[in-house]
């Protein structure tokens, strides 16, 4: 399989043939923003569009089951990806977003990313195989999440049938090797700019701005991903590393990958919501909210978060149940509770597991800080 970005010739012969491969590596991000502008229109027009169409059903029947309301939910929350990935595309392009370069266990991070989303794909029906080898990679936290985020987003949404996603290490180049396949995929195969989204403009910017050699094959029956790591460290022979690690960076929790995570907020007052929404806004989180243990047990059956930040005074013997069970599934689900005193956050263990405890008057300061810590730990686990 060529490599793009290898051979000049044949990478503009590659994107005469069928206009969806990565410029060559090193490439400034770009960005159409009429194109970008007109799919990111259909993007949250259709979804939204089948969403109102159930919302006047249900105020004109009073019903909906509990299927309706699980396909709501996917509906509006497709918008609002679109809505976060065009947010992604904007702040990558803008050429503002320094990278600090970190060694970071691609496997791992892989494998906790497909865990947070193994509800949806029980509920699109996809069957999703995993292969994946030990991978140690040097790259930027927040490019890499933004990137398999944005590979995951378009993988689910043009397959009809199993995602078969693959890690392994190249011995020579040493290099990680990431591949995602799709199979029976919709659209007509021959309609490329239909599998040309933000999605996919997302993981071909990203992958771009790190440096990495992408490569997208398109067949009649299925489409393969390709995304080669060239700072690769070699887990088999210690001391042995394609990683130059005399680059001056350091690895720093305040460059791990927080924008795009899901948080979600459990609490019954509607002034501590809006004071939890007010101390993370800059963050560039997906937040939900929902005023109830019950309503975030019904939340989370479609979909766990990353990271759960809850109201102290919910948290008894049903919450305490609801936190084992995600816990099982999700090890490495953050919690984080809302208490009324203190000025800071700190952390201690309940039924086994870690809950980090924020002060109410310390939430401006302490919230940001305890989730940067919270999902930079689930990154590292």
């Amino acid at each position: 399989m060529a490599k793009m970005g290898s051979d000049p010739e044949a990478s503009q012969r590659r994107q005469a043939e069928h206009g969806h491969d990565a410029p060559p590596r090193g490439t400034r991000p770009a960005l159409d923003l009429a194109a970008l502008v007109s799919e990111l229109g259909g993007e949250i027009a259709v979804p939204l569009t089948a969403a109102l169409e159930r919302v006047t059903a249900l105020v004109t029947t009073g019903r909906i089951d509990r299927s309706g309301l699980t396909l709501l939910r996917m509906e509006i929350e497709s918008a609002r990806r679109a809505g976060m990935v065009a947010q992604q595309l904007a702040r990558l392009a803008s050429g503002r977003v320094p990278q600090k370069p970190e060694t970071l266990n691609l496997t791992q991070i892989v494998r906790d990313m497909l865990a947070q989303r193994s509800r949806e794909f029980v509920l699109r029906d996809i069957d999703l195989r995993q292969s994946l080898h030990p991978a140690t990679v040097r790259v930027d936290g927040s490019y890499l999440f933004a990137l398999l985020q944005a590979l995951l987003d378009w993988g689910i949404a043009h397959t009809q049938k199993r995602l078969d996603i693959k890690i392994e290490v190249q011995p020579w180049p040493l290099q990680a090797r990431l591949v995602c396949g799709l199979v029976r995929v919709t659209g007509d195969t021959d309609d490329l700019p239909h599998l040309d989204t933000t999605a996919w403009r997302l993981v071909d910017m990203a992958a771009r701005a790190m440096g990495l050699d992408l490569q997208r094959n398109d067949s009649a029956d299925d489409r393969r991903v390709t995304i080669d790591f060239p700072n690769t460290a070699n887990e088999l022979m210690p001391g042995v590393t394609a990683i130059e690690l005399d680059d001056g960076f350091a690895s720093t929790l305040n460059s791990k990958p927080l924008a795009g995570s899901h948080v979600l907020v459990v609490a019954s007052r509607r002034e501590l919501r809006t004071a939890i929404r007010d101390a993370i806004r800059h963050m560039g989180l997906m937040v939900d909210f929902v005023n109830s243990v019950d309503e975030a047990r019904e939340f989370c059956e479609s979909g766990v978060p990353h990271a759960i930040v809850f109201e102290a005074a919910l948290g008894g013997g049903r919450f305490a149940t609801l936190r084992r069970e995600l816990a099982e599934e999700v090890p490495t689900l953050a919690f984080i509770a809302i208490g009324e005193d203190g000025n800071g956050y700190q952390t201690s263990a309940a039924d086994g597991h870690l809950v980090t405890s924020v002060g109410r008057e310390a939430l401006v300061s302490a919230l940001p800080a305890a989730l940067v810590f919270e999902l930079s730990r689930g990154i590292e686990a």
